[in-house]
């Protein structure tokens, strides 16, 4: 399925399938889109993804613009588009019927139930995503070193993270990392 409109094909497939998981946003899906584009189809190698999902969250927009980017990446315009539709476009029809049904039932106590629930779900789809791209960027000691450097001045002070992102990527810039 080489062909430009089996890679589309694939492209639509693999991230309509993906965005139903995106439990707690798109960054929540990181690992499994990772897996899909660098170990299945080798759309791109570890230091390609790590760059897009910088990218995409130095940009201002959603998340899901890694997705775009990987569309692009593979297919050009139209794989940005299919790409992006497909991630966006299942998840929102199906949280269009969902919150119908949890408005129609708002006095029973399982919608309560199934959100609480859902959150050590999407806690757990974070973190997953955070060790993946921790492996897929960090390539020596000294870059894991500031990897959690950076999670921990993120979680116990009020620095903004964009400073320790740019600090990151000005290391990087200049060869240190």
């Amino acid at each position: 399925m080489n062909s430009p409109t089996g890679t589309l094909l694939t492209l639509a497939w693999t991230f309509g399938l993906m965005s139903l998981l995106a439990i707690g946003g798109a960054n929540s899906t990181i690992p499994e889109m990772h897996r899909v584009a660098v170990d299945v189809h080798h759309w791109m190698n570890d230091t390609q993804f790590a760059d897009m999902f910088a990218i995409s969250q130095l940009s201002p927009g959603p998340n899901v613009l890694i997705v775009t980017l990987i569309g692009f990446h593979v297919a050009g315009l139209a794989g940005a588009a299919v790409a992006t539709f497909a991630m966006c476009g299942p998840s929102a029809i199906l949280a269009y019927y969902v919150s119908n049904l949890l408005s129609r039932s708002s006095h029973s106590p399982w919608p309560a139930l199934l959100q609480s629930a859902l959150v050590p779900l999407s806690i757990g789809l974070m973190c997953a995503s955070g060790l993946i791209l921790t492996l897929t960027a960090d390539h020596s000691l000294l870059a894991a070193a500031l990897t959690l450097a950076a999670a921990i001045l993120t979680i116990s002070t009020r620095v903004n993270p964009f400073w320790l992102l740019a600090a990151g990527g000005a290391l990087g810039f200049a060869g240190v990392l």
